[in-house]
């Protein structure tokens, strides 16, 4: 089967080709992706609103278009998730990828035109397997061997079941290109399945005689994965169970906190980790080498950047630069117009360039208070709305609190709460397991990780004493003025400094 590998190998050939142009042509590339944008988009509903036919030029789009976020689009998507057509990108929309909520929502969801999954979400993951073949010219992914994504469920819009709204990897696999099913593991029923603790052992059980090569997907699930293979198959290592296994492939949250535990599952040089980044609003960017860690921007994708540097943010006019404004070192909040209907679109995540030629990236954080460390993108309005509702219940008020991640030995983990209360309430305990399954109602994605304690642990809550976080604070010289207590964090440097003030 060397052959099919080498059939794979040059078709990818020509891929990179594309990729290499643009490395090349970067603004050219990306001038005409914004022509095209907006030449499709002229007779839309936002197009007509917006005056789509006068816009020749990048300081005309920045001019007439306004800065938008998932609040601003949500009436669009709605009339979209309904059947309408033309309302931000023209024809009809059947496909809606689930993140996580806003403040007022639970969940959101995102519109996957066709041409946004073939041209952006596929193509990127195309890109992604092209940019590898470039960099390993001996490998053997393809040799009579099998890859895994690890994909979430899709189910039917209650109120128009034409609508299929799910999880961004789901949406992939489920209009994979025939030729890329052949290469697939497990079947696409257990993969698609929404109870994550049956797709874990089914899919264990399925692939554990599979010649697999690479995984692609979110730590944690991979985690629990392993653990379950070992299970099953009696063997000290992941490597015991693939012995040609070349590649994992990860993206949605730091892989950091997890590298030394993949070593372990993979104990050989010869693996490789990748980064890639695919979120549900498009495929961005993709690791161009084993050099260096940052991603290559892909420029071809039916996405138009921008960037917002952050000491703009808040501003109600703010300097929002193009590509060829951006400067090395420097975070950027970023913005896009896709062929998805997104228009200068807020996604809440902020990059640093660490190459100007090509564009290369880092994903430097948040726009906002966040924990992301497991996959669980738990907001600052998650855990303000909880504690206000379990407050109300339990009849306690907080002066202050503060959250970091718990990383446990096994691969799973939790968050530990800090909380000074005004007034604590009766049966602490109840409390706290009340907080818990609150913040599951507010968050979907925190509602995954915890099924069945699988990914994440019930959340541990600690008291302080009255003033315990004024003293902190003066203690550090940042009391009063703009200083506040840092509601969340992926470290643990504030709760771990919070013990030891405590001390």
């Amino acid at each position: 089967m060397k052959i099919l590998n080498s059939l794979v190998r040059f078709a990818f050939s020509f891929r990179a080709k594309k990729i290499h142009y643009f490395m090349q042509h970067p603004h050219e590339v990306q001038r005409q992706w914004l022509n095209h944008l907006i030449a499709r988009s002229k007779d839309t509903q936002w197009g007509q609103k917006f005056g789509f036919q006068h816009i020749k030029t990048h300081e005309d789009f920045q001019k007439q278009l306004p800065l938008t976020d998932y609040e601003t689009l949500k009436p669009y998507i709605r009339q979209m998730m309904l059947g309408q057509k033309d309302v931000l990108w023209p024809g009809q929309t059947y496909w809606f990828s689930k993140s996580s909520g806003t403040t007022n929502d639970k969940s959101k969801y995102l519109p996957v035109s066709m041409e946004n999954l073939k041209k952006c979400h596929l193509q990127g993951s195309h890109d992604t397997l092209a940019l590898w073949y470039h960099a390993q010219p001996q490998t053997q992914l393809m040799t009579n061997a099998k890859s895994l994504i690890m994909g979430g469920s899709l189910e039917r819009f209650a109120e128009f079941p034409e609508s299929q709204i799910g999880d961004i990897s789901a949406i992939m696999l489920l209009n994979m290109p025939f030729y890329g099913k052949y290469f697939y593991t497990p079947s696409m029923e257990t993969a698609l399945m929404k109870d994550w603790e049956q797709k874990i052992e089914l899919m264990a059980h399925e692939i554990c005689r599979d010649n697999l090569t690479t995984i692609g997907g979110v730590p944690t699930w991979t985690i629990v994965l392993f653990r379950k293979l070992l299970e099953i198959t009696g063997k000290s290592n992941i490597l015991e169970v693939f012995p040609n296994f070349e590649v994992y492939m990860h993206g949605g949250v730091s892989f950091e906190p997890y590298r030394q535990q993949f070593k372990s599952f993979l104990p050989s040089e010869r693996v490789q980790y990748r980064e890639s980044y695919n979120a549900s609003e498009g495929y961005f960017a993709s690791q161009y080498d084993n050099q260096n860690n940052d991603m290559l921007l892909l420029l071809d994708n039916g996405v138009y950047y921008e960037f917002m540097p952050l000491d703009e943010l808040g501003s109600a006019q703010p300097i929002i630069l193009s590509l060829a404004e951006v400067e090395l070192g420097q975070d950027y909040a970023l913005l896009i117009s896709s062929n998805a209907g997104l228009w200068r679109y807020q996604i809440g995540d902020t990059i640093r360039f660490t190459s100007l030629a090509p564009y290369r990236i880092q994903i430097s954080g948040r726009t906002k208070h966040f924990i992301n460390v497991f996959g669980e993108e738990v907001m600052v309005q998650n855990t303000d709305k909880a504690l206000a509702i379990c407050c109300e219940k339990w009849n306690a008020r907080i002066s202050e609190y503060t959250v970091g991640p718990i990383f446990l030995e096994e691969g799973k983990g939790g968050h530990e709460w800090w909380i000074e209360f005004e007034k604590e309430p009766n049966d602490l305990a109840a409390f706290t397991h009340d907080l818990d399954k609150t913040l599951q109602a507010l968050n979907s994605d925190y509602e995954a990780k915890r099924y069945k304690n699988l990914a994440l642990q019930p959340l541990k809550l600690h008291t302080l004493s009255k003033g315990s976080f004024h003293a902190w604070l003066k203690a550090k010289g940042k009391y009063g003025g703009q200083h506040k207590v840092p509601r969340l964090s992926n470290s643990r440097e504030y709760i771990e400094a919070l013990a030891q003030f405590e001390q």
